[in-house]
Parts: structure tokens; C-alpha cells; sequence
């Protein structure tokens, strides 16, 4: 018969999806606050926010295979006070947390000025949902059921894009500046601060100056994957760039193939 702990892992994965969770371990995922006693420093430290034992301890046994140091927490309260301590190069955020959601972790986090990368994960398969997510600040959304394998090549994905692309010069579109190197935007000079989605967003237009990019061209360079993510999800974040940027955001829609930054 087939451990209930292991039940639990299939349904909010899914029916076929690979998972390394023997019965013994299904019964025994139930810690928190677990940290990766040696992680590779080059990956850097993943802080986890799951509420269900089971999968965070997946989670946290894919990600530690990757190399990734890996922090566990269930709650959202606790989740905010682990970024201000341990600094983590992403976060992988359950939107339906008790008490303090993901979705409020994530608005609190943006408050106060913090942009590390987030993961959201979520039971919920609502385009409102992602789309209030994406506009919340997270980099990207992962809906359950899910293959581990997934997630962590999300996480890559967004850490990958964190690191930027090499660029000769900085580039300056009237009134808003862009430094590839330090991945800075100022607007008249003032500092704006953007999303690794948003700035890669933003970049991909100012080195495509003049010339119309459309929205599978810049998912596979703006995200790193073609399609996956849909045409809604470079919509949402042309919004909250230009919402940020204001009358100086120099980026125009042109209906039907995509979108172009002004010359």
C-alpha cells in the first residue's frame, strides 16, 4: 500500500510526475529551518517557503542535488525575517501560505525596496493570480502540479537572468539610463528600481533600438524560454515598466507584432 506521505506528494505534484521520496522519507519530511551544510558557494543560498513538509523537503533535496544551499520556512512571517538575515539569491514563495500569504511576502519585500529574485509556486491555475504576481514583482510562476526538475530549472533561470549580459556602454534613452554592467535604470538621473525580469525586459528593447522585437522574441531573451510563459506575461511587464518610468518610459506598442523603444 502506498504511504500516505507519499500520496500527499503525488496529488500536489501530479499523477507521473518524478520524485525521489521513499515511504520512510515521505513520513520523515516533516522539519523546517533546514539548511544545506555544504552548499557550492557559486549557486548561492535558495530560501524555500512551503507550508507542506513533504514537498519542501523535496524541494529542498532537488535544489541541494543542484548544489544550491537551501533554507526551509512554512510561514510567511518568518519568510520575511530569513531574507533580511540570510540575504538568499532567490526565493521560492507557496502563494497559499497560513496567515501571510506569498502574495503579501512578495508586496512586503517590494515595499521595502528588496528585489531578490521570487519563484512563485501555487496550487491555483488563475491567470488573475499570475498576473497579480507578476505585477506584485515576481520573476516568475510555477502552478502545481509540478516536476521538481521544472522548478529547479525555473530557479536557474531567474538567477541566470539576475546576472545579466555584458554590454560595451551604458545606453541612455532620453530622459531613462541603463547600466548593463551595475543593471542600474535612472530616471532623470534618480535611481528606479526594476525587477531582473523588468531590467532584461527593458534591455532587450534598448539594444534592439529602433527595431520592433515581438513577444516570442523577447520571452526567449528577456526570460530565457521561448513560449512558456505566454504573450499576457510580456504584457503585464511592459505595464509595470512603464508605470515605473512614467511619461519618460520609452517604450511603444506597436498592436499586432510586439514592442519598440523610441529613437
Amino acid at each position: 500500500m502506498e504511504h500516505p506521505g507519499v500520496r500527499r506528494v503525488r496529488g500536489l505534484l501530479g499523477a507521473g510526475k518524478e520524485f525521489a521520496t521513499t515511504p520512510a522519507e515521505a513520513a520523515s519530511a516533516t522539519s523546517v529551518h533546514v539548511v544545506d551544510p555544504a552548499p557550492d558557494q557559486a549557486r548561492g543560498l535558495v530560501l524555500v517557503v512551503e507550508d507542506e513538509p513533504a514537498i519542501s523537503e523535496l524541494e529542498r533535496r532537488y535544489l541541494t542535488h543542484e548544489g544550491f544551499g537551501v533554507h526551509v520556512e512554512a510561514d510567511g512571517r518568518a519568510a520575511l525575517d530569513a531574507v533580511r538575515r540570510l540575504r538568499p539569491a532567490a526565493v521560492v514563495l507557496d502563494v497559499g501560505l497560513p496567515g501571510l500569504d506569498g502574495i503579501s511576502v512578495c508586496r512586503a519585500l517590494r515595499e521595502a525596496g528588496d528585489w531578490v529574485p521570487v519563484l512563485f509556486v501555487t496550487a491555483r491555475d488563475d491567470e488573475v493570480d499570475r498576473v497579480l504576481g507578476l505585477e506584485l514583482g515576481a520573476d516568475d510562476y510555477l502552478t502545481k502540479p509540478f516536476s521538481p526538475r521544472e522548478l529547479v530549472a525555473r530557479v536557474k533561470a531567474i538567477l541566470r537572468r539576475a546576472e545579466g549580459r555584458p554590454s560595451a556602454r551604458p545606453l541612455q534613452l532620453g530622459a531613462v539610463g541603463i547600466d548593463p554592467t551595475s543593471r542600474r535604470v535612472t530616471r532623470q538621473g534618480a535611481e528606479v528600481a526594476l525587477t531582473v525580469t523588468e531590467f532584461n525586459l527593458l534591455l532587450t528593447l534598448a539594444q534592439a533600438r529602433g527595431r520592433v522585437v515581438d513577444r516570442a522574441e523577447l520571452l526567449a531573451s528577456a526570460w530565457g524560454q521561448a513560449d512558456y510563459a505566454g504573450s499576457r506575461t510580456v504584457d503585464v511587464h511592459v505595464a509595470q515598466l512603464r508605470g515605473k518610468l512614467g511619461e519618460d518610459c520609452p517604450i511603444e506598442t506597436v498592436r499586432g507584432v510586439g514592442y519598440r523603444v523610441r529613437t
